[in-house]
């Protein structure tokens, strides 16, 4: 089985998902292995000789090209890892799959770092700073406004089709209330909202680990997650 290294964070969810949407199963096809990130699994050597930028999610295919074994880090390409894999989620003409790969790009340039930042300063930080908190909440708005512009005439994100692109983006809205987000504000991007978020694969992929996701008990997760760690690293949710 293809075996999937992760928490349960927006970036976790998307390769559930995208492993679910595939016709992947968890149990049959895929098994997850939680790697703690506010207890610092991230840093032990084992992960990091798959993820060497100690971020999850990972993945290890022991089915891979040439049917040989392939390892990868970074959520974006482990998605399109799958659907080139599955031949799933991304068009194949080149017109149709560039415009795809554009709003992959940015959810992984601004949807996913924005919308984190924004959560952080807003949620997680020891000190309330009004000019982080602005600037990231307003960003998030900015994003999620063009966003709504692009679905007044498309059903999805891209190319009118359900892709890898509504995969990547999904996740990271689910926590839209703490990044200071009114729905009514995007009328468009919350019937998309609702309409990805009903997908079976979707109710599913988002539920894997969503049970060992507790809130932060201590200033040593916070310390992990959000601060300088003992190797100069920064965690990452």
């Amino acid at each position: 089985m293809i075996k999937v290294y992760s928490w349960p964070t927006p970036n976790g969810h998307k390769v559930h998902v995208m492993l679910e949407e595939c016709g992947l199963r968890l149990g049959r096809d895929w098994e997850v292995f939680p790697v703690n990130i506010g207890a610092g699994d991230q840093f032990k050597p084992e992960f990091l000789a798959i993820s060497p930028n100690n971020k999850i999610p990972a993945l290890v295919d022991p089915d891979g090209p040439d049917g040989k074994p392939i390892a990868l880090f970074e959520s974006g390409a482990i998605l399109l890892y799958l659907a080139a894999k599955t031949g799933k989620l991304l068009p194949k003409t080149d017109r149709l799959k560039f415009q795809v790969l554009q709003w992959l790009m940015f959810q992984m340039g601004g949807v996913g770092p924005m919308l984190g930042q924004a959560h952080h300063f807003r949620m997680y930080a020891p000190e309330k700073i009004g000019y982080a908190v602005d600037r990231y909440t307003n960003e998030a708005k900015r994003l999620y406004g063009v966003m709504d512009k692009q679905l007044a005439s498309s059903k999805f994100i891209a190319c009118n089709q359900y892709t890898v692109a509504d995969v990547a983006i999904f996740p990271w809205l689910r926590s839209w209330e703490n990044q200071g987000i009114d729905w009514a504000d995007y009328p468009h991007l919350k019937k998309w909202f609702d309409l990805v978020g009903a997908r079976p694969a979707v109710q599913r992929g988002v539920k894997v680990l969503a049970d060992l996701r507790k809130p932060l008990t201590g200033d040593k997760e916070r310390d992990i997650l959000f601060g300088k760690t003992q190797y100069g690293q920064h965690g990452k949710r």
